[in-house]
């Protein structure tokens, strides 16, 4: 953008001096016809200035509604992955398990209180003490988080004919704990198929805070214990909304 306001700048320069020059040493005859010419270059000048700074601009709304559209997918993956987890004890090694797992699982409802209880500690004496106690009341379905959403199409990459890229596995922790772990992401590259070449490069680079960093878009993590994305907070205003609202 800025070698076309250059280009811009230095037309607007050229374009005085050669004005200068034609009242100065071209006929009157010809002036007309030198002055159509020179304001024909100046629309393709103004023409390539507006383009050097829509074209970004254009690139980043275009970019931000096909992010959203992927990242509320692995929102989604993640919802499901958190359950499988909560439910199974570990993540899910591929969508279609996941699938089945929304289609026919079921979370168990509980219910915690305090229990007072008697406890000896030896010698005839005894004491109370009191326990958390948590029970299972009854059974609800995975599948009613996510009414109103396409999970069995989770895993299609959005505007695309991709797949997501899933791969789980195990992060040692302490007292030789493994604690299980996933990873599902996407080039950037594919979700912007299409689109300026140059802009391209530089998302594929972006390092900033209020940016999607790195090359792909992803959600989980192998070398880390996390279920949180790589996108900013931008991306996650409809859910903060909706959490108020609630």
């Amino acid at each position: 953008m800025l070698y076309i306001i250059l280009v811009f700048l230095l037309g607007i320069v050229a374009c005085y001096f050669i004005a200068k020059a034609i009242l100065k040493f071209v006929p009157k005859k010809v002036q007309p016809l030198i002055s159509l010419a020179l304001l024909v270059i100046a629309a393709w000048l103004a023409y390539l200035s507006y383009q050097g700074v829509m074209t970004p601009i254009k690139f980043n709304q275009e970019k931000t509604k096909r992010f959203g559209k992927v990242i509320d997918n692995l929102k989604m993956i993640r919802d499901a992955q958190s359950a499988h987890k909560r439910v199974t004890g570990k993540y899910a090694p591929n969508g279609g398990d996941l699938v089945k797992f929304i289609d026919t699982a079921k979370f168990a409802v509980t219910e915690a209180r305090n229990e007072t209880r008697t406890v000896r500690v030896g010698g005839g004496l005894t004491v109370q003490k009191e326990f958390r106690v948590v029970d299972t009341t009854g059974y609800t379905d995975v599948r009613a988080s996510f009414v109103g959403k396409d999970y069995k199409t989770m895993m299609k990459v959005p505007g695309t004919e991709t797949d997501f890229t899933m791969k789980i596995g195990e992060i040692a922790k302490t007292n030789g704990y493994m604690a299980p772990v996933y990873e599902v992401k996407v080039d950037k590259k594919i979700v912007l198929a299409g689109m300026d070449a140059g802009l391209i490069k530089q998302e594929l680079e972006a390092f900033a805070n209020d940016q999607v960093k790195g090359s792909v878009l992803k959600v989980g993590s192998l070398d880390e214990v996390t279920e949180s994305g790589n996108w900013p907070t931008d991306y996650d205003q409809a859910d903060i909304q909706a959490l108020i609202k609630k």
